[in-house]
């Protein structure tokens, strides 16, 4: 049998595996962010984890990684390959379109928050003015990586918060050049850098980016219909990979950061007919690869270092994510994003960046601090990206309840017009099941008040003069100001099962003898509904099912009469309504 000296790597791709594979789908049914999951991961089994503990025998050195450094190269190839799918979203239109948030937001982020990081870390860090202004332009950037997939994972890239959160990303990838000109001139002593250099590296830069425009113009599209014409999918795939990997290599052999040439050749692809086709390729090898660049970030955080100057890193750590996420969310209010979104960029724009461990290390070695300080600078960047997942669901939870709050208000407003309502219904939820419902209740002139929480579909009824109303039905100041103490009914269309309970729950406690009618996904979701305190419950797939059964059974010969019979017994085997309670006194 082979030894697995024999295979480089192996045994450390047999553990990455298993961490993909396993590990991180538990932490996905405890619904926490696979991005979160490797990062912890990356910690337990990296070299400042059981690694120094696993010894030479024994089974536990054979899943722990001795060495970040192995893993490293296959990271950033994660990281390229991300940055590449994102090209694909992005056409050139689309792109041109953000230019003054690109520019605009990201250049002003940048120099705004290198200059405030630098003053903290003079102050606080470093003794040297170099050094601070090094720590200022590598901090000053956050993580592509860590930020991108957080937007990916809960579908917000093409929002207007993930559009401007990815224009300062896009911006601080290509300040990489002249930052790392900053580095290179501090750690060689000089007292300026020249602008003839800073010139002669925008200008290097700038050749990179045209040569793979034009590259791409003149080459991809042919390469790709050549391929596309072999209808050989390995084919196709090793092209897509090609076209990575090419321009990755173009930028990086310009000193800027070989994700902004994959960004681009993404960028290039996305105006082409086969960029699905390409995004389905690559995906794989992506969402692999990234994993393995989170865990290579946990890797790098030393829990007992951290541990033995605890108090110091904690300091730092708040102060560099206040610092960030509050110059980013003022910028971003200030660039036009709503006062809530503005906040969640902030706060996930607030951590260090995977840029800032090349930094220190450079730094480091160029003498322009000590080990010991470089450690707590690791510490303090390692920790802020892996407190990112966690702080990206705060920062939902917050604008949430902001959102929320606002839209109590503007409720308030709407609702105030209505006057003062009687003996109508309420109607949670205006889709299409809330809107045949308002029907057959205009049909019998019963009056009804609809709450939803669609803005466009709101204004579009409201044209047409129906009662429809901006509000959050779960909450039990928009359904009192609709005057549920005096309705008839509630009725509950809500599409999200959560929704429809939270609702269920706020009515039935506030007014206990409402009778409240609800929507159901399936029978399950009705019994717990039921269980809540609902009056009457309807699967939302019974109505469809029983006229595609009876249409069968038709089909087949049955008679008519039977059909309607069994119809009629299904419906009420399958309706759950609530049985009465009986007088007092009776037993």
């Amino acid at each position: 049998m082979q030894h697995t000296e024999a295979l480089p790597y192996l045994r450390e791709a047999i553990v990455f595996l298993a961490v993909a594979g396993i590990v991180v789908p538990l932490f996905h049914r405890l619904r926490v962010s696979s991005v979160l999951g490797f990062l912890l991961v990356g910690v337990v089994i990296g070299p400042h984890g059981l690694a120094r503990v696993a010894g030479e025998d024994g089974l536990l050195r054979h899943i722990v990684f001795a060495d970040a450094e192995l893993v490293r190269p296959l990271a950033e190839l994660g990281v390229v390959l991300l940055l590449f799918v994102i090209g694909l979203e992005l056409p050139l239109k689309r792109l041109w379109t953000m230019r003054v948030q690109v520019f605009g937001l990201g250049g002003a982020q940048i120099v705004v928050t290198g200059i405030a990081i630098a003053i903290g870390a003079k102050l606080f860090i470093v003794a040297d003015l170099a050094a601070a202004v090094v720590l200022g332009a590598a901090f000053a950037l956050s993580s592509t990586a860590i930020v991108s997939q957080l937007l990916i994972e809960s579908r917000r890239l093409g929002t207007s918060l993930g559009r401007s959160v990815f224009a300062v990303l896009l911006m601080q990838d290509l300040a990489v050049v002249p930052i790392l000109l900053l580095i290179g001139a501090a750690v060689a002593g000089e007292e300026a850098v020249s602008w003839l250099a800073v010139a002669l590296a925008f200008g290097k830069a700038a050749l990179a980016v045209a040569a793979i425009s034009l590259a791409g113009a003149l080459l991809v599209g042919p390469l790709f219909r050549l391929v596309g014409a072999l209808r050989n999918r390995e084919m196709f795939m090793a092209a897509s990979l090609l076209v990575v990997i090419a321009a990755a290599t173009a930028t990086g052999a310009a000193g800027l950061s070989m994700a902004l040439g994959a960004f681009l050749g993404g960028v290039i692809l996305a105006e082409s007919e086969y960029r699905h086709a390409v995004d389905v390729e690559i995906e794989p090898f992506k969402g692999l690869l990234l994993g393995l660049f989170f865990l290579s970030v946990g890797m790098g955080i030393d829990p007992a270092a951290t541990a033995a100057q605890a108090g110091t890193i904690a300091a730092l750590l708040v102060g560099l994510l206040a610092l960030k996420a509050g110059i980013a969310a003022a910028l971003c209010r200030i660039f036009g994003l709503p006062g809530a979104a503005a906040i969640e960029a902030g706060l996930l724009l607030g951590q260090a960046g995977e840029f800032g461990f090349i930094v220190v290390g450079a730094a480091a070695q160029g003498a322009l601090f000590d080990a010991t300080t470089a450690q707590l600078i690791y510490a303090v960047a390692g920790l802020s990206m892996l407190l990112t997942p966690l702080q990206a669901v705060a920062a939902r939870r917050l604008v949430a309840r902001i959102e929320a709050d606002g839209a109590e208000r503007a409720a308030a407003d709407g609702l105030g017009s209505l006057g003062r309502v009687e003996g109508h219904v309420i109607v949670a939820g205006f889709g299409r099941v809330g809107v045949t419902v308002a029907r057959l209740l205009d049909a019998e002139a019963v009056p009804y008040v609809a709450l939803d929480l669609n803005a466009d579909a709101i204004g579009a009824h409201r044209r047409d003069a129906l009662p429809v109303f901006y509000g959050d039905a779960s909450r039990t100041a928009i359904l009192r100001l609709a005057g549920a103490e005096r309705a008839q009914a509630l009725v509950i269309t809500l599409d999200e099962a959560a929704a429809v309970a939270r609702c269920l729950q706020a009515a039935r406690r506030e007014w206990p003898a409402l009778p409240i009618y609800a929507r159901a996904r399936d029978l399950k979701h009705a019994r717990e509904l039921m269980d809540l305190g609902a009056t009457e419950i309807v699967p939302e797939a019974v109505e469809a099912s029983l006229q595609l059964g009876g249409r069968v059974l038709a089909g087949l010969g049955i008679g008519e009469a039977v059909v309607g019979q069994r119809l009629e017994f299904e419906r009420e085997r399958l309706t759950l309504i609530r049985p009465p309670k009986p007088p007092d006194g009776d037993a």
